[in-house]
């Protein structure tokens, strides 16, 4: 084996699930979506609050999503952008409580979110990005920065994103399966993860002891082909079942069927406790797959009581954002789908009265150059992100907006802005809203400290409700 190790929590981890037409165990199963179970009906506690993490893939042009529309700041950022630039007269506007004396706006497409910032419940978080210390334009171009590995790759920064670590590419946990650790006591029952994802396996939910428990839009595990109607299906599903219920002599096998049990059986629980919740498909729109991740996230958390859940994590996600060519038409269908989305979530939490104790906010890769490289933009840095829900200080602007002007003190070239907010500074006011003790900071966000004075009682930004 030489240096390969493997733990058997590491092995239940990365364990796929069911796969078609072998004969053996490990044969007959394919991409194990679904590694914790879920719980029986308990009474619920009146603290009840969730989190929604957003992933926007593939690296948002958040410059488009958000955007200066006074005079002077807007001909800045259409000099910049050129023929990537929406019309002046096209932006919605929005009226932050708090101004430097600049005026922005959203995007076109962006009607419903416009009138949640308006109403007090939705936040922008200002030129926010991955970092492992502060860091000023100079220290970055004579290279005596500290950087995280990988700055302008997909897979990395989306990995530093879920994972708050940003000069290691081998975490084997994320920022908020680590928040489930540590809170995983407060749902009484604990073959429950309180970590729920719609978009499969993820690092962002997976901590040292907790899992994200994975299910597609229609409630069931994300296990192909299981118990479908069909015959082969149906003698497929009694094959496996009957391995899964075998003891094995090998540790890693016997732990393998015994997760395998706990997947399938989870599911039975987790749709009875659904069974009895509001429907929700009339808040949705039917095609927008982020609507209908969300209206299984509404539903869960209708289900809250009898999952004995009064902590939950949601993870969904929405592709397509690597927009290097056709920007302009290919941004607006996806701020469209976001909108209509987060728009149809927030009103399905206001109809089940928990609006104050649902969190949604987004994030992604990083954000899109300024410049355009003739039909889109390419891979940046600091971009904006959006924070919704009852506990949000919302219609303000956090962070500092930089001016969208090439050759300024944030500008790195190209079009590529330099974070003036750091990742570590966003997660830890969610963190705190949720419940993390300030002394627990560090050990869900190992950087905070490089920008946040944990010991003196922080110096948050303010966003959350806390």
């Amino acid at each position: 084996m030489g240096k390969h190790k493997y733990s058997r929590r590491k092995f239940l981890g990365t364990a796929p699930c069911l796969a078609l037409g072998t004969t053996t165990l490990f044969s007959s199963l394919i991409n194990l979506k679904a590694m914790n179970t879920m719980i029986g009906s308990t009474t619920l506690g009146g603290d009840y609050k969730a989190l929604v993490c957003v992933l926007l893939n593939g690296g948002n042009d958040s410059f488009n999503m958000v955007l200066p529309r006074n005079t002077e700041s807007y001909n800045e950022y259409a000099t910049a952008r050129s023929n990537q630039a929406i019309p002046q007269n096209e932006i919605l506007p929005i009226n932050p409580q708090t101004t430097d004396g600049r005026e922005f706006g959203f995007h076109p497409a962006m009607v419903g979110l416009q009138g949640i910032f308006e109403a007090g419940d939705l936040a922008v978080v200002s030129n926010v990005g991955t970092l492992v210390e502060p860091v000023t334009k100079a220290t970055v171009l004579n290279g005596t920065a500290s950087l995280p590995l990988g700055l302008l790759s997909h897979l990395d920064q989306v990995m530093h994103w879920q994972t708050a670590t940003p000069l290691d590419r081998n975490s084997a946990s994320g920022w908020g399966g680590r928040m489930a650790d540590i809170l995983r006591e407060m749902n009484t029952n604990q073959e429950v993860s309180m970590n729920i994802s719609l978009a499969g396996n993820n690092l962002f939910q997976r901590g040292d002891e907790v899992v994200e428990y994975a299910i597609n839009n229609d409630g069931s595990v994300a296990i192909l082909g299981w118990d479908g109607p069909h015959p082969f299906l149906q003698m497929m599903t009694e094959d496996v079942s009957d391995m899964m219920n075998k003891t094995y002599e090998d540790l890693f096998k016997d732990s393998y069927a015994g997760t395998l049990r706990r997947c399938v059986n989870s599911n039975d629980v987790f749709n009875a406790a659904l069974e009895g919740t509001e429907d929700m498909v009339g808040f949705f729109t039917p095609g927008n797959p982020l609507a209908q991740d969300l209206r299984m996230v509404a539903q869960t958390i209708a289900g809250r009581s009898d999952l004995g859940a009064q902590r939950q994590i949601f993870f969904v996600q929405l592709g397509g954002f690597d927009n290097h060519d056709e920007l302009l038409d290919n941004h607006e269908l996806l701020m469209t789908t976001v909108d209509q989305a987060l728009s149809e979530f927030y009103a399905a939490t206001e109809m089940l009265g928990v609006k104050d104790n649902v969190t949604t906010f987004t994030i992604s890769d990083f954000a899109r150059t300024l410049s355009s490289n003739g039909n889109g933009t390419d891979h940046a840095w600091g971009g904006n992100a959006l924070v919704m829900g009852g506990a949000v200080n919302g219609q303000e602007m956090y962070g500092q907006y930089p001016i969208l002007s090439l050759g300024t003190d944030l500008e790195l070239g190209g079009g590529i802005f330099l974070p003036t907010t750091a990742a570590d500074e966003y997660f830890a006011e969610i963190c705190l809203w949720f419940g993390i003790s300030p002394n627990d900071l560090s050990m869900i966000l190992p950087n905070i400290g490089n920008f946040y004075d944990v010991a003196g009682g922080g110096n948050r930004r303010g966003f959350m409700d806390i």
